[in-house]
């Protein structure tokens, strides 16, 4: 017997379907449905455990009503939401262990895709049948508090057991509140608030949407964006209440996971980005799409609004970079220099000067007004040559951030972070300590994500083994 209560949260399933089952493709003029398409699977492998005479973990599978309530763990499908549906995460999970039906091989495409679709197209019991209204969030943009006021801090959050993995997971995201002592680490369907001095985690907020790739604090502090997804398979942008850890808003829903996003100053606007191509940008009081930015030839690599709300910078692949008009949508400026991927883009606080960095080795400052370079890095992070090697040695530069004074962290594959003055100059470099990590590892550490806090006192590094890395800056260094 299975028992739901016992098992990850992700692997919480109801439908016991066996590969047995004949695969068949609906018809596109009917709308799939629980009675149609559904039920007769249901019947056929899961009523044993799950009918009308027993019901294992309070699941009763028997009905349309009793399915879609779900059991004693909550519901099990949401509509719309097959990426959040534990339903649909557990037939789909990579782990043999964890996926469903259990001790059986995995589902096929064709019944997966055909219990994909019938969440997506909204829960319909039967041909006449209304859809089932997609599940949304209320959600106030709230105006850009005083810096006077007080700074939202996680109060109270329950803790979250972390997700098993069969390696450490990296540190893809990373964000620092621009008003308070805060920072957000991504993991595995999870996201930590963190001390930056301590490197304490002081509470956690679930990503059930998979892996977080992208973490934004809002201009105010009391909101977090945090979008991703799963690879080739869903992506979304989720915004927390940085105070109480509640879901503010779900916003859009992609067939594979977000790459680059970013929330606009006044929280009203949400831009997501990834391998189709297309900037899309989408109101947050309910989720509708506003714009669809198309310019670029390759994957979107990042995003970011201007703090004054009036511009939209976007980065892809292979180098390309566009500033938007936000009210319009219409390209402003194209930014041409560098060569190679733009891993991230982050804007001054004035809103006149953009910084991007690139696979190139290039770490640009940006002249908005007038569109060209004003300060250009061409071997910000130039690597030592391991010994016995020849040819071209990585030189990428992996991350940008712009701190309160208008200083600059960036972190490469030179395993440094260094922090530049406003006027370009050098100011530190921080080696990344790797001796405790790489003896446990072959595959080479990098840091991913680097940050400073809101007083520019605290550098911050994520790195590719998971780790999270801090180091003062002395005040009294020019």
């Amino acid at each position: 017997m299975i028992q739901f209560n016992k098992i990850p949260r992700y692997a919480i399933a109801t439908l016991l379907l066996a590969l047995s089952a004949p695969a068949f493709a609906a018809d596109d003029s009917k709308p799939i449905t629980y009675d149609d398409h559904i039920a007769p699977i249901l019947k056929r492998h899961c009523f044993q455990c799950h009918g009308e005479s027993k019901q294992e973990a309070g699941l009763n599978l028997a009905s349309y009503s009793s399915a879609i309530k779900g059991g004693s763990g909550g519901a099990v499908v949401v509509s719309g939401r097959s990426s959040t549906s534990r339903l649909f995460k557990a037939i789909t999970a990579e782990d043999p262990a964890e996926r469903m039906p259990p001790e059986n091989d995995p589902l096929s495409k064709d019944q997966i895709a055909l219990i994909k679709a019938w969440i997506e197209t909204g829960l319909r019991q039967n041909a006449g049948s209304a859809a089932a209204p997609t599940r949304t969030l209320s959600f106030t943009p709230s105006a850009v508090q005083s810096a006077d006021g007080p700074a939202p801090m996680p109060e109270k959050l329950p803790a979250i057991p972390s997700s098993k993995t069969n390696r450490p997971f990296p540190v893809l995201a990373l964000a620092t509140s621009p008003r308070a002592p805060l920072a957000a680490v991504s993991g595995y369907e999870r996201i930590d608030f963190v001390n930056p001095q301590t490197r304490d985690v002081i509470g956690a907020v679930p990503f059930p949407e998979g892996e977080p790739q992208v973490l934004r604090f809002s201009r105010s502090g009391a909101v977090l964006l945090a979008a991703g997804g799963r690879p080739v398979q869903s992506g979304s942008a989720v915004l927390f209440d940085v105070k109480t850890g509640k879901r503010l808003a779900e916003i859009g829903n992609e067939t594979d996971t977000v790459i680059a996003a970013d929330l606009s100053a006044d929280e009203r606007l949400v831009a997501i980005g990834g391998s189709n191509r297309v900037v899309k940008v989408f109101s947050t009081t309910d989720g509708s799409l506003k714009q669809s930015l198309v310019k670029h030839t390759d994957w979107i690599t990042a995003l970011a609004f201007s703090p004054d709300g009036k511009l939209l910078a976007s980065a892809d692949r292979v180098g390309n970079i566009h500033l938007w008009d936000v009210k319009s949508g219409g390209v402003v400026l194209p930014l041409s220099e560098h060569k190679s991927s733009v891993r991230a883009l982050c804007w001054r606080s004035d809103s006149q000067v953009l910084a991007t960095c690139s696979e190139d080795g290039l770490v640009i400052w940006w002249e908005v007004s007038k569109g060209w370079p004003a300060i250009s890095k061409g071997d910000a992070h130039p690597p030592q040559r391991p010994a016995g090697t020849y040819g071209k040695i990585a030189n990428g530069v992996l991350d940008v951030s712009f701190g309160p004074n208008g200083e600059l962290v960036t972190c490469g594959r030179d395993r440094t972070i260094r922090v530049w003055k406003a006027d370009g100059n050098l100011l530190l470099t921080k080696p990344l300590d790797m001796a405790s990590n790489e003896s446990k590892s072959a595959v080479r550490i990098l840091p991913l994500r680097s940050a400073l806090t809101f007083d520019g006192a605290t550098i911050l590094a994520g790195d590719s083994a998971g780790q999270l890395h801090s180091w003062p800056i002395d005040p009294n260094r020019k």
